[in-house]
């Protein structure tokens, strides 16, 4: 199987080494013909410099890098470009989820051409999942997409979906949304299968701050009127 995994990273300095070995080891163990595509959103610690030793011990390490932060969305938009395998997925990079779990959802896509993770309990602090819940409530009333834990990082996909599924407004924290709506929009279907989900042992969530919240909204908004254009 041919695969690339790509790994959205802002200041991950403390995880990313392990996150990317964690990949690699996995592919071997599984014989996969993979690339890990490592996004790099302007990071401010030391992640640029973990990531330039680790490429050069690593052929099949990818690095994308965006000199200033733009957001979520655009790490994972920006990786899905430069992603060249028959698949493509994505995961975050914080160490929250198990790249194992990925085994779990690749036999689907001999009858579906996007597979997504459910978290079985998130391991969040209880402020990000009351934001998610109304996250997902949004994207239902605003896109007319329901999808249970639609912002579970850990997708995968037939690599010539992306043209039709790629976001176009997102570039923060809608991205899910936005690509459940793509689907729902070309009558593509999606299975969800349900995945582990870690608490975060190093470094700092920024999934609640109240920029990447507003973002969310400026994003929806924008999306909100392309949906009313073509007529959904």
């Amino acid at each position: 199987m041919q695969l690339s995994i790509v790994l959205p990273c802002f200041n991950e300095e403390q995880n990313i080494e392990r996150t990317v070995t964690d990949v690699a080891q996995w592919f071997g163990r599984e014989k996969i013909d993979g690339e890990i595509v490592v996004v790099d959103d302007g990071s401010t610690d030391g992640t640029a410099k973990v990531l330039a030793r680790m490429a050069a011990q690593m052929p099949l390490l990818k690095i994308v890098t965006h000199p200033k932060n733009q957001g979520y969305g655009s790490a994972v938009r920006s990786g899905c470009d430069a992603a060249a395998k028959e698949f493509m997925g994505y995961m975050d990079s914080d160490g929250q989820f198990n790249v194992e779990d990925f085994g779990q959802l690749l036999p689907f896509l001999q009858e579906y051409e996007f597979v997504t993770g459910r978290r079985i309990k998130r391991a969040d602090p209880f402020i990000r999942m009351v934001n998610a819940k109304l996250y997902g409530f949004l994207v239902w009333v605003a896109l007319g997409v329901w999808v249970r834990d639609v912002n579970c990082a850990m997708k995968v996909w037939k690599a010539s979906l992306w043209p039709m599924i790629r976001p176009i407004h997102s570039t923060g924290a809608l991205i899910n949304g936005e690509i459940f709506y793509r689907l729902h929009r070309h009558h593509i279907p999606w299975k969800q299968i349900p995945v582990h989900h870690y608490p975060r042992l190093l470094g700092k969530q920024t999934g609640a701050n109240i920029r990447v919240i507003l973002k969310m909204f400026r994003d929806l908004f924008a999306l909100k009127k392309t949906v009313l254009r073509e007529g959904n």
